[in-house]
């Protein structure tokens, strides 16, 4: 009885879409708020095998915010999609969404360096590391072995400072990714936050995002590049994903530039390389601050797909395969978390739902 009452208290927190299916001829795109799908059948779609996915989120992860947007519709949703929470580390990929405009413009050049930004940091930087451009930071690869202000990268496995020229080695490391926010702040006069409110937020129409709501932490001590948390819900983050997925455009509008969103998106560093150097994350190669899918994982449906990853269970991944965008959360203050590798898992019953799969 008591698992009884459970079921049927966790079965309205998830949905499987209620409206007709879209042409897939004519781009889709949410308004206000998002349409549905009334028969996932109708869409190419296994009902059965999406009850199954429903019932392994709730048995098997710490899901609080799950949506699947078929062709610019939801197909199905799962947990509070409207509720703001920590972004972690996926905040990376949309600082790198914002630096599109920006480059497209000439405003800011990928090859300036650190040394010509005149920038430098507590205890000041090797000669070799200020020759590090903004494109080694957007691709992790800027040899710079400075601590960070905040934890949460792969730090730990960096080589010894100053052994490595920049754009020679690839790490994951919060350094890069907060002095690449500070010095887009710094060339374009405007905050990070401002940034996501105009050239993000408001062409997308976001239902739930607040600036009041973001906050830069970190040590000072250690690293004076803070860095920039976010708060989103997840149906904000499904937007991110699908202007991603439709290559920069958002209705008549081409919000970021299309070439950007390409170049971001395809990898800098290999799977294989990473592997080979030690610093590989599960099977993704890495582009401009998005994680790749890669040879030998990115066959069939995983062709072109990429995805941001945060910490304790945030992401947005796209398919465009199927046309499709995956946005998943887990709220940081419950201190629960869903681990990359279920995430991953979830990803596969999303896919294996589908019934051509190509």
């Amino acid at each position: 009885m008591q698992k009884l009452l459970l079921w049927g208290l966790l079965l309205p927190f998830f949905s499987v879409a209620q409206t007709p299916a879209p042409n897939n001829s004519i781009e889709v795109y949410p308004d206000i708020t998002w349409d549905r799908i009334i028969n996932p059948g109708d869409y190419g779609w296994d009902n059965t095998l999406l009850k199954q996915l429903r019932r392994f989120i709730i048995d098997s992860a710490h899901t609080t915010g799950f949506m699947v947007v078929q062709s610019g519709k939801i197909l199905v949703d799962y947990g509070d999609v409207e509720e703001l929470s920590y972004l972690a580390s996926c905040r990376k990929s949309v600082l790198s969404m914002l630096y599109g405009p920006f480059v497209e413009n000439g405003k800011i050049k990928l090859n300036t360096t650190i040394e010509q930004l005149g920038l430098n940091d507590v205890g000041g930087l090797l000669p070799v590391e200020t020759k590090a451009t903004i494109k080694d930071l957007l691709t992790a690869r800027s040899g710079v072995y400075h601590p960070a202000s905040n934890e949460g990268d792969a730090s730990a496995m960096a080589p010894k400072r100053g052994s490595v020229q920049p754009g020679g080695f690839w790490l994951y490391n919060n350094w890069d990714f907060n002095i690449a926010g500070y010095i887009l702040e710094q060339q374009t006069g405007k905050s990070i936050y401002e940034l996501i409110d105009s050239i993000l937020a408001k062409p997308l129409h976001m239902q739930d995002w607040r600036m009041d709501a973001q906050r830069k932490t970190g040590d000072t001590t250690r690293s004076k590049y803070l860095a920039y948390h976010m708060w989103f819900s997840t149906r904000d983050m499904a937007r991110l994903g699908y202007l991603m997925l439709r290559k920069g455009k958002w209705k008549n509008q081409q919000v970021l530039p299309a070439n950007w969103v390409t170049t971001t998106t395809v990898p800098v560093t290999t799977y294989k390389e990473a592997e080979q150097n030690k610093t590989a994350y599960f099977h993704f190669g890495y582009g401009y601050l998005w994680w790749v899918w890669d040879a030998p994982f990115d066959k069939d449906v995983y062709e072109g797909a990429y995805t941001a990853s945060g910490a304790f269970g945030q992401f947005i991944t796209v398919l465009p395969k199927l046309d499709l965008v995956i946005a998943h959360k887990t709220k940081y203050e419950y201190g629960r978390q869903v681990p990359t590798e279920l995430y991953l898992k979830i990803i596969d019953k999303v896919v294996a739902a589908r019934k051509d799969k190509k």
